[in-house]
C-alpha cells in the first residue's frame, strides 16, 4: 500500500517579472515500510519536495495523497492536524527545547491529542526512548546529552504519535562519523520493524544505508532506483570501533 502518492506536483514561486518552477510535475509513490534518500544538487528542487512531503508547503498544482487523505486542498489548520497525526520530522539540528528532559521533549506531539491523559502521555514518551536506547536518560536535558543522544530523543519524538511515516532532513549532518553510523543503524533498526523512513540527504554514504535512492535536478525526479549495494549500520559502526581502539592501542604502545 503507498503511504505517498504524488501526482503531477508542481510547485512556481513569482519573483518580481521571473517565476521559478521549483517542481516540475513530480510524480513518486512511497510504499509502506520503504526507507528512501532524496538525493539532489542545491537548487535541485529536493528541499521544496520534503517541505511539500511534509505538509509545510502546498504545491502550485497537482495531487499529494498521504495515507489516504488528499492533503493539497486542506486548509491551515487541516494541514497542521496532518502533520502531527501522520509526519514524524526529524532535522539536523535536533530541535529540542534545551531547558526540558528528553521525556518533556518526547511528549511535545502528544499535547496536541486533547484525548490521552497527562499518565498516559508520560507512558507513550517513555516508551519511544527505551525504544530507540535512552530508557536510563529519560529526566537529561539535552546539554547533558551527546549529540547522537539528541538525535536519538528527537527520533524518538518522531515515533510517538506512530505516524504514518518519518521525513528526516539530513539527519547525520551534525554527527561525527560513529554518532552518524550509530544514527543510522537506528532508522535501519526502525525500518526493519516496518516503519516508513524518507530521508533527505547530499552524501552518498549515508544514501547507501537506504533502500532506495531517488535523484532530483532541475525540479524533476532524473533517477529513481533500489540501492544495489546496501550497507549495514550496525556492522559498519562495529567495524569503525574496532579500527578506532586499534589506533588506539598503537598509539599508546609507542
Amino acid at each position: 500500500m503507498a503511504i505517498i502518492e504524488l501526482r503531477g506536483i508542481k510547485r512556481h514561486y513569482i519573483l518580481g517579472d521571473i517565476t521559478v518552477k521549483a517542481l516540475r510535475g513530480i510524480d513518486l509513490d512511497v510504499e509502506s515500510g520503504e526507507f528512501v534518500a532524496i538525493m539532489g544538487p542545491s537548487g535541485s528542487g529536493k528541499s521544496t519536495l520534503m517541505n511539500t512531503l511534509g505538509c509545510l508547503d502546498k504545491p502550485t498544482a497537482g495531487s499529494y495523497v498521504l495515507d489516504g487523505l488528499e492533503t493539497s486542498r486542506a486548509s491551515s489548520d487541516e494541514f497542521a492536524d496532518i502533520r502531527n497525526a501522520k509526519i514524524g520530522f526529524v532535522f539536523q539540528g535536533f530541535n529540542l527545547l534545551s531547558r526540558t528532559s528528553a521525556l518533556e521533549n518526547v511528549e511535545l506531539p502528544l499535547f496536541y491529542d486533547r484525548s490521552g491523559s497527562t499518565i498516559d502521555r508520560r507512558q507513550r514518551a517513555e516508551a519511544a526512548l527505551v525504544g530507540v536506547g535512552l530508557g536510563s536518560r529519560l529526566d537529561h536535558k539535552p546539554n547533558q546529552l551527546s549529540g547522537g543522544q539528541q538525535q536519538r530523543v528527537a527520533i524518538a519524538r518522531a515515533m510517538v504519535t506512530d505516524p504514518a511515516f518519518i521525513l528526516a532532513d539530513e539527519p547525520t549532518g551534525n554527527l561525527d562519523t560513529e554518532m552518524s553510523l550509530e544514527i543510522m543503524s537506528l532508522f535501519q533498526e526502525l525500518n526493519e520493524r516496518g516503519k516508513t523512513i524518507v530521508m533527505v540527504t547530499h552524501e552518498p554514504e549515508v544514501a547507501s544505508y537506504t533502500r532506495r535512492v531517488i535523484t532530483m535536478r532541475d525540479g524533476a525526479i532524473v533517477s529513481d532506483r533500489p540501492v544495489a549495494l546496501r550497507h549495514n549500520a550496525a556492522l559498519d559502526l562495529a567495524d569503525w570501533k574496532e579500527r578506532h581502539a586499534a589506533l588506539a592501542a598503537e598509539e599508546v604502545a609507542s
